[in-house]
């Protein structure tokens, strides 16, 4: 059982990760962005994982640990599911969603945003990532609109209703 922190009638509570997603239960959650000046890295979801396998999605993203700090967490998951450390990690936005993400699992994030830039090359976990890739950001645009069953449902809400916040200066 993996416990996260969830919002349960007004108070933040330890809640099993599944259950939070299959009530719906809105849960403080981390996005990065790593950025190589116009091109984001993507990854694309291991097929093992337990919603939205296989889509394409940006670098990583998780929930915190129970008093886990965010930025601790956004460290900590580039290196679990990327290898990557020692980029600097520069917070862009507190995004708030509720998405569906099929098989009865909703995501209702209260998501911090954090930027990093480098070209690391990433060596990815294969029980999180099945491949990774650079894109720039205006062909990313381009195919999550001609292709958006490809990708997470929270990196299309990213794009098409924050990237000013997200993206300002690198856009």
């Amino acid at each position: 059982m993996s416990l996260i922190p969830a919002w349960v009638e007004g108070k933040l509570t330890p809640v099993d990760k599944l259950e939070v997603h299959r009530r719906g239960l809105r849960h403080p959650a981390i996005s990065v962005f790593v950025m190589d000046g116009p091109r984001t890295l993507l990854q694309r979801r291991a097929e093992t994982k337990y919603h939205t396998p296989g889509l394409w999605t940006n670098a990583c993203c998780t929930h915190p640990h129970w008093g886990e700090d965010m930025a601790a967490c956004a460290a900590r998951r580039l290196e679990e599911e990327l290898g990557i450390t020692g980029l600097p990690l520069v917070h862009r936005a507190q995004i708030e969603y509720r998405a569906d993400v099929g098989g009865g699992l909703t995501e209702h994030e209260l998501v911090d945003v954090y930027l990093a830039h480098g070209r690391p090359e990433p060596v990815p976990n294969p029980e999180e990532v099945s491949e990774t890739r650079w894109i720039g950001l205006d062909a990313l645009r381009a195919e999550t609109e001609t292709n958006p069953e490809r990708f997470t449902p929270w990196l299309r809400i990213y794009l098409t209703q924050h990237a000013q916040r997200i993206f300002a200066e690198t856009a």
